[in-house]
């Protein structure tokens, strides 16, 4: 099993950092359920812009806080060090 840090792009731009295991079904949390974040709820919809994949729930909540600690700048170049 894989788990996942993601950052996810919200409707008004702003950025969302999140881990989980099951990333297809936490995109749709975030985007059609009640049990996606309230920060999602209302600013739906979201797109997926990043992820990183770990080998423990324990590694991705870990890399999640350290993501939450970045500016909204070290995000993008983040992010765009991805593509």
């Amino acid at each position: 099993m894989s788990f996942f840090t993601y950052i996810l792009r919200c409707s008004d731009d702003s950025l969302y950092t999140g881990s989980t295991n099951d990333m297809e079904k936490r995109l749709h949390e975030h985007n059609h359920l009640k049990s996606g974040a309230h920060y999602t709820k209302i600013r739906r919809p979201v797109e997926l812009v990043y992820t990183e994949t770990f080998e423990t729930m324990s590694e991705a909540r870990k890399r999640e806080y350290a993501i939450k600690q970045f500016t909204r700048e070290q995000k993008i170049v983040l992010m765009k060090k991805s593509i």
